[in-house]
């Protein structure tokens, strides 16, 4: 039996909940999300909690998913979801464009402009190295800022890029010299 697909999710106040099918609606302070349920998965209001059941065990690898893709959908209506990014490097920054456009200067050329999808908000600090990241879609918010990461990944040998605030990296030791 899955111990993530058991539990139950708690509604705060404010929350809304439409169950259509297989598609779950939740309305919150921040917005309204819309999760689609595997096959064989259905979610039941009981007394304040939402429940997700399974048929039978054939949908057993997909009980915790379900309930889990519902409580990220429930918390990001209700608090809302956060990535940070830090830019690391000479001369590498980050600036807002307007309101949908983050504009960096990572090392190339060229400045790479990214068009922030819709429900996807974006903050830069003073000093243009840290970028914060907010939305009420957890997936939407997780790849924008993995798409972000990608536009200069972390360099092994210098630990010049973009990384998650927090992301330890293996520095790597460079060439040795002749002997």
């Amino acid at each position: 039996m899955s111990r993530i697909g058991r539990k139950p999710i708690p509604l705060p106040k404010g929350v809304t909940v439409k169950i259509e099918g297989n598609v779950v609606a939740v309305q919150g302070p921040k917005g309204k999300l819309d999760t689609p349920l595997p096959r064989g998965i259905r979610v039941e209001q009981q007394d304040g909690n939402l429940v997700a059941i399974r048929e039978n065990d054939s949908q057993a690898a997909v009980h915790g998913l379900a309930r889990a893709l519902v409580n990220n959908a429930v918390e990001g209506v209700t608090k809302g979801w956060t990535r940070e990014l830090e830019i690391v490097g000479i001369g590498y920054r980050a600036e807002l464009k307007g309101k949908g456009t983050v504009v960096f200067s990572l090392g190339y050329s060229h400045p790479i402009e990214y068009p922030l999808p819709s429900g996807i908000d974006a903050a830069v600090d003073p000093k243009q190295t840290k970028l914060t990241i907010t939305g009420i879609d957890r997936q939407k918010v997780g790849q924008v800022a993995a798409e972000m990461r990608s536009l200069r990944p972390p360099d092994p040998y210098k630990n010049k890029g973009v990384r998650y605030s927090g992301e330890r990296l293996k520095k790597k030791v460079g060439k040795t010299g002749a002997k």
